[in-house]
């Protein structure tokens, strides 16, 4: 059995949420207490409590500290962290990773090189907290992986040391990128630059939470009250079964399934449709007769893509169908890791895919455009050019 810890976002996500949220699944205090004393900063003390947020129960984490205005840049953090006894070399790894996503988001954002990042809000000691905090707890847990749901950020602007700016703030929003987001109509900043470090330095993957027994869930609470909802995170600690023999060679990742049902349009609409989605990125798009209600006869157009592309396609779906409406769902894919070659072949050089199975054994496939190109080039059948390429690339795996 493997140990899965899963993040589940609704509210977003701050460094003492996470926190909060550790130690209310079941991180001892004491042991944060221990290490954070050994950074050595005068009267720092963590305080948790327990709070309700619209009615729920949830851990709230406060950080206490005599009030300081100094700047700091990363290397100072570094070598705070390095200098801390009571902190396992595990831990400090995380705690500067954390950081280093923070000071090059911060790089990019303001043109400037890493050394000369100053953490304004985040080099803060209730920052530098709840971001060791958080690595302490997290090595303690020994999780083998950890998960998320996609993140919201909130809308609407807030002010930082260097004016107004729209949510998410400029860092954070940096931070975010390549993570699949959320929508989230509440004007208020949900995801703060501590969060986002911290859910992109952990997290494997974004989505439902996979398949597991949970064990354990933890609540840590935001200091703001939030319309409709609990300004809570909520941890599920869970054990998954380890991967099977030959699991190496097999990938995992989530994609998304739009679907739609057309009773009105035409094979050659259907068709058109299917080209537009392939062309736009979609992973694959196809089409399943089905019977809607009053007997119509009708088709299931489907399509899978990456998150990020789903609005994309949904659109093309709006716009180059008669549909009203478009189903999504996110999935849980496993695909056998593959690799691209080019072989050579009796007529000439051809592009295909190797692909390796659980056992370890590898296939071969022929890309489809290039047996028809050569082909055509050579009057031979496209059968004999794949019989061809295979033999040519058993040939040079053999050498």
């Amino acid at each position: 059995m493997k140990t899965n810890l899963h993040f589940d976002c609704l509210s977003g996500i701050s460094g003492d949420m996470t926190l909060a949220a550790l130690i209310d699944i079941g991180v001892s205090p004491q042991l944060i207490r221990d290490g954070l004393a050994s950074l050595n900063v005068a009267d720092l003390k963590l305080h948790v409590d327990e709070v309700r947020k619209c009615g729920f129960r949830a851990t709230y984490i406060r950080v206490e500290h005599p009030e300081q205005h100094a700047h700091r840049h990363l290397h100072h953090i570094e070598d705070m962290i390095a200098a801390a006894g009571g902190i396992s070399e595990s831990a400090k790894t995380l705690a500067i990773q954390i950081f280093r996503c923070i000071g090059e988001a911060e790089a990019k954002v303001h043109g400037c090189d890493l050394k000369k990042v100053h953490f304004h809000e985040v080099g803060a000691v209730d920052s530098i907290a709840d971001i060791v905090g958080v690595s302490i707890a997290i090595d303690s847990l020994h999780v083998d992986q950890v998960t998320s749901s996609l993140i919201p950020t909130g809308t609407g602007s807030i002010v930082i040391d260097h004016g107004r700016v729209a949510i998410p703030a400029p860092a954070t929003a940096e931070i975010l990128t390549g993570i699949p987001l959320a929508f989230s109509e509440i004007e208020s900043e949900l995801t703060t630059p501590t969060g986002a470090a911290i859910i992109k330095t952990l997290a494997s993957s974004f989505g439902p939470p996979s398949a597991m027994i949970p064990m354990r869930v933890g609540y840590g609470a935001g200091t703001r009250d939030l319309p409709g909802q609990a300004n809570v995170l909520r941890l599920t600690l869970g054990q998954t079964h380890a991967r099977e023999a030959g699991a190496e060679h097999i990938e995992t990742d989530q994609v998304t399934l739009l679907e739609t049902n057309v009773d009105d349009a035409t094979a050659e609409q259907l068709a058109d449709v299917a080209e537009r989605l392939i062309a736009a990125g979609a992973l694959d798009a196809w089409q399943t007769p089905c019977v809607m209600k009053k007997g119509r006869l009708a088709c299931i157009i489907s399509v899978l893509c990456h998150e990020a592309d789903a609005p994309v396609m949904q659109n093309l779906l709006f716009e180059h169908t008669s549909t009203i409406g478009v189903r999504r769902q996110v999935l849980d894919r496993s695909k056998l890791a593959r690799k691209a070659v080019e072989i050579t072949t009796s007529y000439g050089l051809a592009r295909g895919k190797v692909v390796t199975l659980p056992n370890g054994a590898q296939r071969f496939s022929l890309e489809d455009a290039d047996a028809r190109r050569l082909a055509n080039l050579s009057g031979k059948s496209t059968r004999e050019i794949h019989q061809d390429a295979e033999q040519s690339w058993r040939a040079g795996s053999a050498m």
